[in-house]
């Protein structure tokens, strides 16, 4: 598809009606116990999720991303009494998210700020008592810009690590369209039971329903599993206000694979089903990263970007293990067991998909960008499976229901 033909898709046609009590709040009581809509072979059914064992072939390799979700939000209160919210979206030096939050003095990050207008040029103050010691985490404005601000953060006692202080002052950012407060069991049931790597500020949805004995069920059926990491930006849940995509900027993201997730996508990329749009994103995006070095096999890391409208009229495609391989070959000869990159990539309808066969994926927002990467795996069949849903008592979004949803779109060769 031309870059010119995906930038006139109209939002408005990828929509539809989602009534406030179709939204769930809350999770269920139990991960595994949600509903689980099939879509395979043009049709739908229902099963619990539990048992969505019984639906994968077996040999298949699901991939997950085991981002976690941070203590985002900051909470400070000026001596006027003026309360400005400060939310971390993103680390800006260092910019190495596990770097960052290994620093013991000092950080900066891009933030959006609450009540920005009683924020002047003041620093700002939070007492935080961590392990009986207190410690004085300081803000300060750094610099403005039209999407954020960046602020450094200080702190008096290098025996902290500012994820340790971001741990015990923060608090977790749940979907605005929950419209509640977070509250303490959200720290457990808003992350995967495989997050491992500190820093989404948006949980990965779709792998909230796994459950320790889902996984086990994959393992004795000989289901492989393998980890990416992305980490969500706020910027997922930005709506898109322009009348067609070519006027929306996509959010930027940071994602690491391991040599050995690359590996294994590259034996087995007739087998792949993706856990989230996050991980359908990441694996998609390694398909142009591999592009990249295999024409610029000395390619700097700080080159390592999928731009938003890349896949897009593409030139010269390559074979999509062939991208694979020139990924693994880059990671063995600069001696390196990750692949650090950043992608802005955009999904849409017409889009090639290079290695996935099947979604796992939540219901999403109407005119989303998660919505438009639905109807690129399954085509004019996403009204099928919706509609579907709301007749049955789905539940909606982050806290709702799942699908299994085997793609019909278009798919690489």
């Amino acid at each position: 598809m031309k870059k010119c033909d995906a930038e006139k898709i109209r939002i408005a046609d990828y929509s539809y009606t989602l009534p406030p009590e179709k939204i769930a709040r809350y999770p269920l009581e139990k991960r595994d116990s949600s509903k689980l809509l099939l879509f395979r072979n043009n049709t739908i059914s229902t099963r619990p999720f539990s048992g969505i064992g019984a639906e994968i072939p077996e040999g298949s390799l699901l991939v997950f991303n085991d981002t976690r979700v941070i203590h985002a939000r900051l909470i400070f209160e000026k001596s006027t009494g003026a309360v400005i919210e400060i939310f971390c979206l993103s680390p800006h030096a260092p910019r190495d998210y596990s770097v960052n939050f290994q620093q013991r003095t000092s950080c900066s990050w891009h933030c959006m700020i609450g009540n920005a207008k009683r924020w002047k040029d003041d620093v700002l103050q939070m007492k935080v008592s961590v392990n009986n010691e207190n410690v004085l985490l300081s803000a300060r404005k750094i610099e403005s810009n039209a999407d954020d601000v960046i602020v450094e953060f200080s702190w008096n006692n290098p025996g902290f690590t500012f994820s340790e202080l971001l741990e015990i002052a923060g608090k977790l950012p749940i979907p605005p369209y929950l419209n509640r407060a977070s509250e303490a069991r959200d720290d457990e049931t808003y992350q995967t039971v495989y997050s491992a790597v500190e820093g989404s500020v948006a949980a990965p949805t779709a792998g909230l329903h796994f459950t320790s004995e889902v996984m086990r069920s994959f393992r004795k059926k000989g289901i492989q599993s393998a980890r990416v990491t992305l980490h969500v930006g706020a910027g997922t849940f930005k709506p898109v206000k322009s009348e067609t995509i070519g006027d929306h900027d996509m959010h930027m993201e940071f994602i690491s694979v391991s040599r050995e997730t690359v590996q294994a996508l590259y034996e087995n990329e007739n087998n792949l089903i993706v856990v989230g749009t996050t991980s359908m994103r990441t694996v998609e995006s390694l398909y142009y990263l591999g592009k990249k070095i295999l024409l610029q096999p000395d390619i700097q890391p700080e080159e390592l970007v999928v731009f938003q409208w890349e896949p897009y009229g593409e030139e010269n495609p390559v074979s999509p293990k062939l991208a694979l391989k020139s990924i693994i070959d880059y990671l063995i000869r600069n001696n390196a067991d990750q692949l650090l990159a950043f992608t802005q990539v955009m999904i849409v309808p017409g889009y090639t998909f290079h290695y996935p066969q099947a979604l796992i994926t939540n219901f999403h927002q109407p005119q989303s960008t998660l919505l438009l990467l639905i109807a690129s795996g399954i085509g004019k069949y996403w009204r099928d499976v919706y509609d579907y849903a709301l007749q049955n008592d789905y539940r909606f979004l982050s806290y709702g229901d799942s699908s299994l949803l085997w793609l019909t779109a278009n798919q690489a060769i």
